[in-house]
């Protein structure tokens, strides 16, 4: 009983082996694209400004002057994000638009 069960294993390995002999990598004797070189002034890590309020402290993140991102502490309970979404460099805020509301984001889990 189990010598045609063996049989049909040792086949299928050896299908499945020369399968994986003959795919092809990537190739890997040319060196991978270079980005070009940062220009003068040219920043590769955001502008934060830190707000401090009585009850919060508020994160604004810009890349180039540009507001992307906005992260709120309050004292009690998570922070939470506002983003911009359609990068035009200000927050949506769309009041009685139940089709898509702009809701807060909010860090799960994190290690």
């Amino acid at each position: 009983m189990l010598k045609p069960f063996a049989i049909v294993c040792a086949i299928s390995a050896m299908i499945t082996g020369s399968a994986w002999a003959g795919a092809a990598g990537p190739d890997l004797t040319e060196p991978p694209v270079l980005p070009p070189p940062l220009q003068d002034g040219e920043s590769i890590e955001p502008e934060i400004t830190i707000i401090q309020e009585e009850d919060r402290t508020i994160e604004e993140y810009r890349v180039n002057g540009q507001l992307y991102m906005i992260k709120i502490t309050p004292d009690i309970g998570p922070s939470y994000y506002l983003m911009d979404t359609d990068g035009d460099g200000s927050l949506e805020t769309t009041k009685h638009n139940l089709a898509n509301p702009e809701v807060p984001n909010w860090i799960l889990l994190e290690w």
